[in-house]
């Protein structure tokens, strides 16, 4: 017979009540609304005090400002999470005023074009410094003290195009962001028995403030043409928002996801599943 807890759906599901969560990467230009902007925001209403960090300062201060609007708890610091030496020096002042972290988000990311042909090493090794290095930085400092509090989770922002390609010119953003899946699986195995979870989210093409970015990048600044395209790539006909990326973060950070380890959430309408 199952004990009675087992029987009881909980009313408050995906708490987060008394946690603290790290996102990094977590600022956003002006109203919109970026990935990052969207986990922070989304964690805090769910009860997290969230630490974020961001290279822009102004961006990170538009993510707190909305948080603390809606009266829940943010903190920001101006970190360049790709310094290591940076990076540990946050985590030692975070770690000595919270005394734990129960949830680390590596939202740090950029896509810049070119194959082997024509892009400069800087700008390989640039994206590898970006994309997997921050995380590793991190990850590094916080497992000691996940370990000595009794576990938690951590969220590894990866993209679809570190499994396919997605129609973009992008090698260096390819195969760094394929690395991070592969590190976040490694490393759950090895720290399952800490009780510490590894998991990526990995989102398909989204309609975030950053796509008119690539849209400079990639299509000659044609916006409205790339919109299009990038709509009809996608079986549902249209891009995932930020909420989406952001909902699947939650669920991964959440008691709900205890059981779940070294694999990946895929936030794409199906872009992949359309593609061998």
């Amino acid at each position: 017979m199952l004990e009675l807890k087992h029987k009881i759906r909980k009313k408050n599901m995906l708490n987060l009540d008394g946690k603290t969560a790290i996102v990094t990467g977590c600022g956003s230009q002006g109203e919109g609304w970026g990935n990052g902007r969207a986990i922070a925001t989304l964690l805090a209403r769910q009860g997290a005090k969230v630490i974020g960090t961001d290279l822009n300062f102004k961006a990170a201060k538009n993510t707190q400002d909305f948080i603390l609007k809606e009266n829940n708890k943010c903190e920001i610091y101006e970190i360049n999470m790709s310094d290591e030496k940076a990076v540990d020096n946050f985590f030692a002042n975070v770690i000595r005023g919270h005394e734990k972290v129960d949830i680390l988000v590596n939202n740090v990311g950029r896509s810049e074009p070119g194959d082997p042909e024509n892009m400069s090493y800087d700008v390989w090794r640039e994206q590898f410094n970006t994309n997997i290095d921050t995380a590793f930085f991190s990850i590094k400092q916080v497992i000691p003290t996940m370990k000595e509090n009794g576990g938690g989770s951590i969220v590894n922002i990866s993209s679809v195009a570190g499994m396919r390609y997605v129609g973009k010119p992008q090698v260096g953003y390819s195969a760094s962001k394929a690395a991070l899946i592969q590190m976040t699986k490694a490393t759950a195995i090895i720290h399952a028995k800490n009780k510490i979870r590894l998991n990526c989210v990995v989102p398909g093409l989204m309609h975030t403030p950053l796509v008119e970015r690539l849209a400079n990048k990639y299509a000659d600044g044609k916006y409205e043409e790339f919109v299009k395209i990038r709509n009809n790539q996608v079986p549902m006909k249209k891009m995932g928002s930020s909420f989406d990326v952001a909902n699947a973060v939650l669920f991964l950070a959440s008691d709900e996801s205890k059981y779940i380890t070294g694999t990946e959430i895929v936030v794409d309408g199906g872009l992949t599943a359309t593609t061998p």
